[in-house]
């Protein structure tokens, strides 16, 4: 892709990489294909811009019905704090990234303010009239779960992203306000236009 691009005269590659453990989990090697991608387009001789999004919060959102059903969030984050994002948010940070080239050679984090799966639960509740609470499961119970539901690839791949989120690596203060300006959107703002 990147050689295509300098064929067709492109002058700027902006990624949408990732963010999350690069090592211990099933997700890390998903991880660090990204991480080499980065360091080719970084190699490539062309300007760049690299956002490393957060975690959709849209996912959680759409799943309301079966929180609700079954009462609960059950997974494998603990109390590790999430960064969150929203897909509005991150077209806002790309548009930057792309038309604004004092952006330019930048590798920037791109997530709200990093919440717990208690605060989720609290804030599907205060959106939804819901009424779950969060429960934490082990790794590999969490890992048979999302297996069953999902198939023997994504299944371990969605596990692999919890226990990055029980290990710390969604937790950042990301880089929004220096790409856009301005903070990302808070969740009590976000979550308050879901509820009218």
């Amino acid at each position: 892709m990147i050689e295509s691009a300098k064929a067709a005269g492109v002058r700027k590659i902006v990624y949408t990489s990732i963010q999350g453990p690069d090592k211990n989990t099933a997700f890390s090697s998903i991880v660090q294909s990204n991480r080499q991608t980065e360091a080719d387009i970084r190699a490539s001789g062309l300007d760049w811009a690299i956002g490393r999004n957060g975690i959709y919060i849209e996912p959680d959102v759409e799943y309301i019905d079966r929180y609700r059903a079954k009462g609960e969030i059950a997974n494998s984050a603990g109390d590790g704090k999430c960064g969150y994002t929203t897909r509005s948010e991150l077209a806002h940070a790309y548009t930057a990234l792309v038309t604004q080239d004092d952006l330019n050679s930048r590798t920037v984090d791109l997530n709200g303010t990093p919440i717990t799966q208690e605060q989720l639960a609290e804030y599907l509740n205060a959106a939804f009239g819901a009424n779950i609470t969060y429960r934490e499961m082990s790794s590999a119970d969490f890992v048979a779960d999302r297996t069953a539901e999902l198939g023997e690839f994504i299944g371990p791949i969605i596990g692999g992203i919890y226990d990055g989120v029980r290990l710390g690596a969604y937790d950042r203060p990301g880089d929004f306000e220096f790409v856009k300006g301005r903070s990302h959107q808070s969740w009590d703002a976000y979550f308050h236009t879901l509820s009218h």
